[in-house]
């Protein structure tokens, strides 16, 4: 049982939530196209706990959506937790953002399973796939689509495609048993369940040495001779 601020950076939205107990106590979600983490994330922070009367050394921890997904984004996000965590002297949680996206498309779709995906470049994804318990069936992976991606569930059980990176698979194979719902951000407000059950697990990262999740190497482009 905590007082838990929980940050969302993953993608070019930004999202904070404050949440006691696994209840939210308020929350904020910025998106406009563009990665404003730098900018926004810090104002967001002070003024969803201002505006909710909680001060900075009330907070029991800081939980974190750890990956996969932007690089500036969730370097920025990280940074910015475990700076709270040191300053604050407490723990540093950390949520997979695919079973984040997972459990928002869950409360919008009863499926029998869920495929998290996330946007990566031309037709790559990053994804997982979770059952209807929000377990995780494999492990992430950085996957280009093409038909046959998936073909052992072209005739099973109701399966729902959710994140930005499901509009690329509605592109190649729709079944009457496939859902698609690429609406589905990775907001803060979904991290407070899988949170709050962590903190009382005491499922704690390392704050000294956590790193976010980022699937994929970071490649600087080679400027051109």
């Amino acid at each position: 049982m905590g007082l838990i601020l929980c940050i969302e950076t993953s993608t070019k939205a930004c999202s904070t939530a404050l949440c006691r107990d696994g209840s939210i106590i308020a929350s904020e979600f910025l998106f406009n196209g563009e990665y404003l983490h730098a900018e926004s994330l810090n104002p967001m922070i002070s003024d969803l706990l201002s505006g909710s009367s909680v001060a900075f050394n009330q907070l029991d921890a800081i939980a974190i959506s750890q990956g996969p997904g932007s690089y500036t984004g969730l370097r920025i996000g990280t940074s910015t937790a475990k700076g709270l965590c040191f300053a604050l002297d407490i723990p540093l949680i950390a949520i997979d953002t695919l079973q984040l996206i997972a459990k928002a498309a869950k409360q919008e779709q009863p499926a029998d399973r869920y495929i998290a995906m996330m946007d990566a470049r031309r037709m790559e994804v990053y994804t997982k796939i979770f059952d209807t318990n929000l377990q995780a069936i494999t492990k992430a992976e950085a996957l280009i689509l093409d038909e046959k991606s998936f073909s052992d569930f072209k005739k099973e059980s109701l399966t729902v495609f959710c994140g930005d990176g499901a509009l690329k698979a509605k592109s190649l194979f729709e079944k009457s048993n496939f859902i698609f719902l690429p609406e589905i951000h990775p907001k803060a407000e979904f991290m407070v369940e899988l949170a709050e059950e962590k903190f009382s697990n005491g499922q704690f990262e390392d704050t000294a040495y956590f790193e976010p999740f980022y699937l994929k190497e970071f490649h600087t482009p080679q400027p051109k001779s």
